[in-house]
């Protein structure tokens, strides 16, 4: 009976080994949906691409806004990165459910922000600090505030332990830095921030065609994401890139750019064929975005690169760094490497006896059969076939077996 059982634990292993683990798996806004108390904050996560970046994340705590109390932010006429910048500074780093509140070590704790986790945030600035107050009362202030308590624990909404906790906080906490007014799209310099790190041939061959420059800056108010070759790629790359028409040089720095704001979470979570500002009707200029674990690569049919790093990422433009150079397949031909050519015979000496030919013998029929001598009807190629479609079949066998004991032990 303990070698049966024993023998039901492994199979039920082997089948759980099949089945992805989802229960870490969650979405904000599918959650908040539930909620319509919420449905002004859960439509600006969305709006400044917050929820995506939340969804990518663990161990989390999502302080909620009410709609009343998101009516007192939107007052504030605050830009839209203004935006993302305060509502990161309400998504702790840490797990905290209604009872772990009630329960803090020392009666306080300081939780990081994803805003903070930004690194645009100075010092401890985007740091909140949680306190265990006295009458069953939870207290959140900023660092902003001096010690005063600016919102309090309300309830809890949703949480999966210890995945995403969503809990509501009576108003929304200040934080001078993160509702600072930011340059808008159209002041950055693109180019500038280019050349300061490490994509200043990319930079510089960009401002030498005007279109191309003309249509990244068009862009920019709308949502831009550029992949930057690194320079030292790119100087190899530039005798191909004069070699091009001047069309075709135009349409290849635009085939780098995606009109469209991708942060780093998104590109992960968004794998799939993605349009270029080069992309014209029949002109796709696409580009298949593909990640795997956290390396993110970028493929078309002629070559395969690999996202970097991060120059520059501010909603609504990303600027990212390659290690080499894409080629769209409407510009270049795949490069199919050399057949090397076989090794010539060595030379024979002219007076060289050369071998003398031996005569074939006729098979001499079998007395006792019509049949030829041992040699196999089958090719060896479908007796290999017949050989893993056993291996196949003799698998199935042990699986229904495991199940058949598996059925019999539980009908007992």
């Amino acid at each position: 009976m303990q070698a049966m059982r024993n023998l039901l634990s492994i199979f039920f292993f082997f089948l759980i080994s099949f089945f992805p683990n989802q229960s870490r798996a969650h979405n904000i806004t599918r959650i908040l949906e539930k909620h319509p108390d919420f449905s002004t904050f859960n439509h600006y996560l969305t709006e400044t691409h917050l929820a995506a970046d939340i969804n990518q994340r663990t161990t989390i705590t999502v302080c909620a806004l009410s709609n009343d109390a998101m009516a007192e932010v939107l007052s504030k006429h605050l830009s839209i990165h203004s935006m993302r910048n305060l509502l990161a500074f309400h998504v702790l780093l840490d797990y905290f459910g209604a009872r772990k509140l009630h329960q803090i070590t020392n009666g306080t704790a300081l939780a990081a922000t994803m805003f903070q986790a930004t690194g645009t945030a100075p010092g401890s600035t985007g740091f909140v600090n949680i306190t265990d107050l006295r009458g069953g009362k939870v207290g959140f202030a900023s660092q902003d505030s001096e010690g005063t308590i600016d919102a309090f624990f309300v309830k809890s909404v949703e949480e999966i332990p210890y995945n995403i906790s969503i809990i509501q906080i009576s108003k929304a906490l200040p934080s001078d830095v993160a509702e600072a007014p930011t340059p808008g799209p159209s002041d950055l310099n693109l180019t500038g921030i280019m050349s300061a790190h490490g994509c200043k041939v990319f930079a510089d061959t960009l401002l030498a065609n005007p279109d191309a420059a003309k249509t990244y800056q068009d862009n920019v108010d709308g949502g831009l994401t550029v992949f930057c070759p690194l320079d030292d790629a790119m100087k190899g790359f530039l005798p191909k890139f004069k070699n091009l028409t001047a069309a075709g040089k135009t349409s290849f720095l635009e085939f780098l750019a995606v009109p469209v704001y991708q942060s780093m979470s998104m590109l992960k979570s968004n794998n799939g064929i993605m349009n270029t500002l080069a992309t014209d009707g029949a002109d796709k200029f696409d580009i298949t975005v593909q990640n795997d674990g956290d390396q993110v690569t970028l493929k078309t049919r002629i070559n395969t690169v690999k996202i970097t790093g991060t120059l520059f990422d501010e909603q609504p433009v990303a600027v990212y760094t390659t290690n080499k150079v894409l080629l769209p397949k409407e510009l270049f031909k795949v490069e199919l490497s050399p057949t090397p050519a076989p090794a010539p015979a060595p030379e024979e000496p002219a007076d060289a006896p050369k071998p003398a030919k031996k005569k074939k013998k006729p098979a001499i029929p079998s007395p006792d059969s019509d049949a030829p001598a041992d040699s196999p009807e089958e090719d060896p190629a479908d007796q290999t076939a017949d050989d893993n479609a056993g291996v196949r079949f003799y698998g199935g066998k042990v699986v229904a077996l495991v199940l058949s004991l598996c059925l019999g032990f539980l009908l007992q």
